[in-house]
């Protein structure tokens, strides 16, 4: 788990980020936020400030309860959305949300992605959960994340979306991209039938595999707990 500070480089971490999201057609404009949690709240990018013109002093350092410090522009009106997160899911240091193609377009038929590749198990769980409809920017949206959240590291959020967490920035970047991934694969197979599910045993094994694969024990911690369809 990375930790982040009020400072110019943890606030350059936001910039590249959100450029980042552009770069790997994730996000377009203005659209998309992203956060890292520090230890008395988090740093958020603004409102309103294109990826091109956004410097490393634009980014807003802000409590959880929503007040940021002096002189700062506005925080991203999805501001709640991430601290909701970090209050919620210990470990997490870093929020990505962003509109990135083929999520977005399930996210509009109001379409979870079920457990039709092995990769779904990413995000700690058995499918890619949805998120209730809410207007952007609403304690209600923040809720329903929340709640989509209690069972994976990512989700989409109903004709909005996507978003990702990670223990650390380039984790839910990742996360985000992996989310695109299997939204355009998904998105393919109901084009031509739909998918083969993989079921509850299959997936069982991929996430116990995925507990010791590469640099997982941080994932394993972030997701413990987390029990989609195992009821």
């Amino acid at each position: 788990m990375t930790q982040y500070s009020n400072d110019t480089r943890s606030r350059q971490v936001v910039v590249d980020a959100l450029v980042a999201l552009g770069d790997k057609g994730l996000n377009k404009g203005t659209s998309g936020n992203v956060s890292i949690a520090t230890s008395d709240g988090m740093l958020i990018t603004p409102t309103g400030v294109s990826p091109e013109q956004l410097q490393p002093e634009h980014i807003v350092h802000m409590t959880l309860d929503g007040q940021p410090d002096a002189d700062q522009l506005t925080p991203s009106s999805e501001w709640k959305m991430h601290a909701d997160v970090y209050a919620n899911k210990p470990g997490i240091t870093a929020v990505v949300h962003c509109h990135s193609p083929y999520a977005t377009i399930l996210a509009c038929a109001r379409k979870p992605i079920p457990a039709m590749h092995y990769m779904v198990a990413a995000t700690g769980s058995c499918c890619i959960p949805l998120a209730d409809y809410a207007t952007f920017g609403s304690q209600a949206l923040s809720d329903a994340n929340v709640d989509a959240l209690s069972s994976s590291l990512a989700c989409l959020l109903a004709n909005h979306g996507q978003l990702a967490t990670g223990f650390n920035i380039e984790s839910a970047l990742k996360l985000a991209e992996l989310v695109e991934e299997q939204a355009h694969c998904y998105w393919g197979t109901l084009a031509i039938g739909g998918p083969v599910v993989l079921d509850k045993a299959q997936m069982d094994d991929v996430l116990v595999a995925f507990a010791s694969y590469g640099q997982q024990a941080e994932r394993k911690d972030l997701a413990r707990g987390n029990k989609l369809n195992k009821d």
